[in-house]
């Protein structure tokens, strides 16, 4: 909780002028049983009117200031929460965007919505409640013990015993309750991780009849969280009872021997009455502790998984790296502004006996992997599904790091450049196509924040997409779905290869993004990017796009078990012809007459 609770420093002037005026409301109303006991002792039961109006005007007026420091109170309150969840929020959402692949996959995404929203509102609102009234309860307790003391020793003594009793069932209660409640978000991450599901596939479930077997899985985990949620809640909701019980005894016991002080003459009616309401007011305030443990509780369950976040390790850092000049060095920002520059990078990968495995796992992806690719060649990586070819390119952006082996980048270790700089040359489409909602033009310029309208159209024209953009009734400002939903699987693709090359990398990586195009449009974008200076990965099951590459990876099982061009591989490599002749339809191939 320490490292959540840090963010509340930058609004401590705000959370302490909330105590403040909380301390002053809360000293008012303990005064005001002490001022009803000088009125009954010494105005009603001396029938002196002066001095009954004299402390009803200071009753008044006192009731007053606290009126107004408890609105105070609530403003500053308001502040230092919403300033603190404010910052959380920013702070977690920039951690979350620094985590590698291998941290993501411990934090499912259903469960960092949850800790982004959920987890951080819950903590606002502990704040709030925090500066302006948890923190008022035990003080109203401890104070009314205290004023019932200075009122009346022996009265005020039957209502402190109570205490103890108290404070140890409160702390067991806490302790209990954090654990419960940590298990009811847990439930909760569940719940949002179905709802997601379902959410995004909704056409593969409508597709294949599955709405009813969907509807019965959320409601199993919905199950699940509503039994977490009534275990918490039971727990805390039986703990009022037995603190009434505790509280009503004392005030039965202050009422019985009140009654015999009376007699006796060592109380006085007014000072009977003053150690009544100190024993309600405590009683008042006690009540409210249920409610107050099951938001502290949970306060306590958010602080955890939020600690959890902001702890976790994202692996290589960037600072320290080295910056590149050109695109990527503006996109690194203020982040390497004082770091030595070095010349703008041309694009040669070098891949020296690298191997990799994902991380948790024993299992080798890739296996002594060795190749050389010039800047501005175009590199073909065939193979069975399941053989490593995504794997091989996420290490070239670092999405993940390699086990053994080394990569460089125009000589230099990746490793030695910073993340964001070596990410800022790269272009990069995933196999699964992801849009944002907004428009044509937002989503390619998504690749690249200083692109002009120039550059779009360039960037458009090139993934062969432009003239399907502008024959839209609105052009480049039509708006899109979420996810794109409003356009075909090889538009959409088109679209993602245009954010990629608006941004003018160095290295251009085509993960199977060619797969819902037809042979036609395909060639035509071949021609264009083997115009372009960058070096291209280009993941591919089909011939058609292998046959002008410079060089051919064919990757089986992990290992590259052949590489060349395409007239060399059909000489080398019986893997290769056969793949060859299964798409061609030939059963013999032309030898190379080189």
């Amino acid at each position: 909780m320490k490292l959540t609770f840090s963010y509340l420093k930058k609004y401590r002037v705000a959370a302490i002028a909330a105590l403040v005026m909380m301390l002053i409301e809360l000293a008012v109303e303990l005064s005001q049983p002490l001022l009803i006991s000088k009125i009954i002792d010494e105005g009603i039961r001396e029938k002196d009117t002066a001095v009954v109006w004299l402390w009803g005007g200071v009753l008044v007026g006192s009731a007053a200031v606290a009126f107004l420091a408890g609105v105070l109170s609530s403003f500053f309150a308001s502040h230092a929460s919403q300033g603190f969840a404010f910052d959380l929020r920013d702070k977690l959402y920039e951690k979350v965007q620094s985590f590698s692949y291998e941290i993501f996959s411990r934090f499912p995404t259903s469960s960092l919505i949850t800790r982004l929203t959920g987890d951080v509102s819950q903590l606002q609102d502990t704040i709030f409640m925090g500066l302006r009234f948890m923190t008022r309860i035990p003080l109203v307790v401890v104070g009314s013990v205290i004023m019932a003391l200075v009122v009346h020793v022996k009265l005020g003594l039957l209502l402190t015993v109570t205490l103890p009793f108290l404070v140890i069932f409160l702390l067991w209660l806490m302790r209990r309750a954090s654990v419960l409640f940590r298990n009811v978000q847990n439930r909760l991450d569940d719940v949002n991780g179905v709802i997601q599901e379902n959410l995004t596939g909704i056409r593969l479930i409508r597709v294949f009849v599955r709405m009813g077997h969907e509807i019965g899985r959320f409601a199993s985990f919905s199950g699940k969280l509503m039994q977490s949620t009534v275990s918490a809640l039971r727990l805390t909701e039986t703990s009022t009872p037995f603190i009434m019980i505790i509280v009503n005894a004392g005030i039965l016991a202050v009422l019985w021997f009140g009654r015999i002080e009376i007699s006796s003459g060592d109380a006085t009616l007014g000072q009977t009455v003053a150690v009544i309401n100190y024993s309600l007011r405590t009683m008042g305030a006690l009540s409210a502790l249920s409610w107050i443990m099951v938001s502290f509780s949970r306060a306590r369950a958010s602080s955890v998984r939020i600690d959890e976040v902001m702890s976790a390790s994202e692996g290589p850092g960037e600072l320290g790296m080295v910056p590149l000049n050109g695109m990527a060095s503006a996109q690194t920002g203020s982040l390497n502004q004082n770091q030595n520059q070095v010349p703008a990078i041309k694009g040669k990968v070098e891949f020296q006996q690298v191997g990799f495995s994902y991380p948790g796992s024993e299992i080798k992806v890739l296996e002594d992997i060795s190749f050389t690719v010039q800047p501005g060649e175009r590199v073909a990586i065939m193979g069975a599904t399941g053989s490593g070819k995504s794997s091989l390119v996420t290490l070239i952006p670092r999405l993940y790091e390699c086990g053994s082996g080394v990569i460089r980048i125009d000589g230099m270790k990746h490793t030695e450049i910073g993340i964001q700089a070596l990410r800022g040359l790269i272009g990069y489409v995933p196999q699964e196509v992801l849009l944002f909602t907004g428009s044509i033009r937002e989503n390619i310029a998504w690749g690249n924040g200083q692109a002009g309208q120039a550059d779009i159209e360039q960037a458009a024209a090139a993934a062969q997409i432009h003239e399907t953009v502008t024959g839209l009734p609105e052009g480049y400002d039509t708006r899109l779905g979420q996810r794109g939903v409003n356009l075909s699987g090889g538009q959409k693709q088109r679209l993602t290869i245009a954010r990629a090359l608006v941004r003018k990398p160095a290295i251009l990586i085509l993960d199977d993004s060619t797969s819902a195009l037809d042979a036609v449009t395909e060639g035509f974008l071949l021609a264009e990017l083997k115009t372009m200076s960058c070096t291209t990965f280009l993941i591919t099951q089909k011939i058609s796009s292998t046959v002008s590459a410079d060089l051919i990876l064919l990757l089986d099982e992990g290992r590259l078990i052949a590489q060349g061009t395409h007239t060399e591989l059909m000489d080398a490599s019986p893997l290769y012809r056969k793949i060859y002749q299964s798409q061609t339809g030939e059963a013999q191939h032309v030898q190379s007459t080189h």
